[in-house]
């Protein structure tokens, strides 16, 4: 087998035309500047299209990136220095960093199998240990939808905030809710490879109006309402640019498109590979996930290792990524505590056995197959 004409991505970017017309138009009125009308047009339809099934008052926000919303959304849930915030393991940085922000401190919650997402059992067990935690913050990992309604009689239980980082699950959906919608506060992130983009940005969603204008507040500099320049707090450069938010009002109009070839993608994984000894990323039945990056595990006991796999998948110049290294396994957060409901952590377990496949919306039938005959070839 020779090596692949061109690169197959794992995701990037996919843009259609209309994201043209918004960002013309914030040139032709030369509102070129942070905030503005793409801004609150991109707000007041996200907020439109994450209404059904809602799990209370929405209320958008645009910023410059995921990372800040969860940054405000951190601020918002008023942790402080000490404060312990019970955080998912297996996620990328950018989910628990916010929290070292504020001077709080993570507590690792391991992942169950069903999902991949943060275990209730486990989070259960850290209340246990940990009874003045007062904020979650949960990772739907690669676009599946957590054990929602476990985790939020949990929180609600223990009289915490759920912070849900939907960075990855923008149009995934649980029990007819939609993901973005199950927290106080909930993040989107619209980076190059998510399932829409603004070449970078992300967005944070409020249960009320007041939390959105104190987010708001930070974000911009925590500036007073005042002629000269007034700070009575330390703020922010946070917002969102008027034309990268004209790039999110045009690919929303195609959101369900990209989900819908996303599930394809996957699919023609779970045929081809139907007969190796490996299994695909898994979610719930009463769940949909928007399957932003198809994933894989090799079955216990067999001794192929997926490391391999990257490597043969990159010399026949297809790219392919390990699965999230869980936090606790993060030097930065060498010694933090980390909470398990098994013997054998969860986490760790599929990251070992783990990898992401291309997962970009323009692959084609045959380069996928030409992918899979590469993962074929390992076994």
């Amino acid at each position: 087998m020779m090596p692949y004409h061109k690169r197959i991505p794992l995701a990037t970017p996919t843009m259609h035309g209309d994201e043209m017309a918004y960002i013309q138009e914030a040139f032709d009125r030369n509102w070129i500047a942070p905030l503005g009308f793409n801004c609150d047009g991109f707000e007041a339809e996200m907020e439109a299209y994450l209404h059904d099934g809602a799990h209370g008052e929405l209320n958008a926000l645009c910023l410059n990136a995921g990372t800040a919303a969860l940054h405000l959304a951190v601020k918002l849930a008023g942790v402080k220095h000490g404060d312990v915030v019970l955080c998912s393991d297996m996620t990328f940085a950018a989910t628990v960093n916010p929290v070292t922000y504020e001077g709080g401190r993570q507590v690792f919650i391991d992942s169950e199998r069903e999902t991949w997402n943060m275990d209730p059992a486990a989070l259960e067990k850290a209340f246990e240990k940990y009874p003045d935690a007062k904020v979650v913050m949960l990772a739907h990992l690669y676009g599946t939808p957590a054990k929602m309604a476990e985790i939020t009689d949990i929180c609600q239980c223990h009289n915490a905030i759920l912070i849900e980082d939907a960075a990855e699950a923008l149009s995934s959906a649980y029990r007819g809710g939609k993901c973005g919608t199950f927290g106080k506060y909930n993040v989107l992130s619209f980076n190059g490879n998510k399932i829409i983009t603004t070449s970078g940005g992300g967005m944070l969603l409020c249960d009320s109006e007041a939390a959105r204008k104190k987010a708001l507040f930070w974000a911009t500099q925590a500036r007073e309402p005042a002629l000269w320049y007034q700070h009575n707090e330390i703020g922010y450069n946070y917002r969102m640019s008027n034309v990268v938010a004209g790039i999110g009002r045009g690919q929303l109009k195609h959101l369900e498109e990209h989900r819908d070839l996303k599930e394809t993608i996957y699919r023609r994984y779970e045929q081809g590979l139907s007969d190796l000894p490996v299994t695909m990323n898994p979610y719930l039945a009463d769940s949909k996930p928007n399957f932003w990056l198809s994933c894989m595990t090799v079955n216990e006991g067999v001794k192929v290792d997926p490391m391999d796999i990257i490597r043969k998948l990159s010399d026949m110049n297809v790219e392919a990524r390990p699965i999230w290294k869980p936090m606790h396994m993060q030097p930065v957060f060498e010694g933090y505590d980390f909470i398990s409901a098994q013997d054998k952590p969860v986490g760790e377990d599929i990251f070992a056995r783990g990898l992401c496949l291309p997962s970009d919306i323009k692959m084609t039938e045959e380069e996928q197959n030409y992918v899979i005959d590469v993962i074929r070839s390992c076994f």
